[in-house]
């Protein structure tokens, strides 16, 4: 958290606000993020242009011409708008300056976010360059699905949040979109015949355009460009919802935990 649904809600809210406008200032109240903010950031940023707010995966891109600013909002992280002079709090790390006044702030209490500058391809750095395809790009779909899963043994929800198969698709989406899917989250993944990795790969793509309508979730942290909460949580099927009746069939949510994380199923609609 914050995943995809998440950080493209906070490109869509910046865009329109930040393309074509001149940065005035980069301020950096804290390097040590999950990787070091470079030292020369400021004078990297200095005025430049920022030309377009793309993402990919769980990363927002500022396209600067020279370079591109990489940012990552950690498992913490927000990313939205302040009025100059707006105070600063403790974990506010990261402060963007434009010319017309506008500041883009960071804050990450946990600081497992990232601030980065990547002077070639942004696709090109380490951190992008193995993730795999978007899941709303034309790549993604069943039979992708089912190539990469015939010799995997491990948990379908493992898979799916594996980054090298599809971009963005954490912990929440991952569940909700197995319920939608009604595969079981332990399933070992090359046991999914054909047609179900079609109907997983559908239900992704609608689980995640669902929160994006819906502004993402906000269970922390997060809220969108404007300062505001996001609302999927309140359409959660499963997520966070253990011991609670399923809104399909009735019968009780379980949870069990795969790879340090919580995982909410349910037992009936989900085989």
């Amino acid at each position: 958290m914050p995943e995809l649904p998440e950080v493209e809600t906070t490109r869509r809210g910046l865009a329109p606000l930040l393309v074509g406008k001149r940065i005035k200032a980069a301020i950096v109240r804290h390097h040590g993020l999950r990787q070091p903010v470079p030292r020369n950031l400021p004078q990297l940023l200095a005025g430049a242009t920022i030309r377009k707010l793309t993402r990919r995966g769980k990363y927002l891109l500022f396209d600067c011409g020279t370079g591109t600013l990489i940012l990552h909002l950690g498992m913490s992280g927000r990313l939205w708008l302040v009025k100059a002079g707006a105070p600063v709090e403790k974990h506010d790390h990261f402060d963007l300056v434009l010319d017309n006044g506008t500041v883009v702030r960071l804050r990450d209490p946990r600081r497992f976010g990232l601030v980065l500058w990547h002077p070639g391809d942004p696709l090109d750095h380490p951190l992008l360059a193995a993730i795999g395809p978007e899941p709303f790009s034309s790549e993604f779909d069943g039979a992708l699905l089912h190539r990469v899963t015939r010799k995997r043994s491990v948990a379908i929800k493992q898979v799916l949040m594996d980054s090298h198969v599809v971009a963005g698709v954490g912990n929440i989406y991952a569940n909700e979109a197995l319920f939608r899917a009604g595969i079981r989250p332990a399933t070992p993944a090359q046991r999914l015949t054909r047609a179900r990795c079609d109907v997983l790969a559908e239900k992704v793509r609608d689980t995640l355009q669902d929160a994006i309508v819906a502004g993402g979730s906000s269970l922390r942290d997060y809220v969108g460009s404007d300062g505001l909460a996001g609302n999927f949580q309140s359409q959660f099927l499963v997520y966070g919802r253990a011991g609670q009746p399923c809104r399909r069939c009735g019968g009780s949510i379980k949870e069990i935990r795969q790879g340090q994380r919580a995982t909410c199923y349910c037992p009936h609609c989900q085989k």
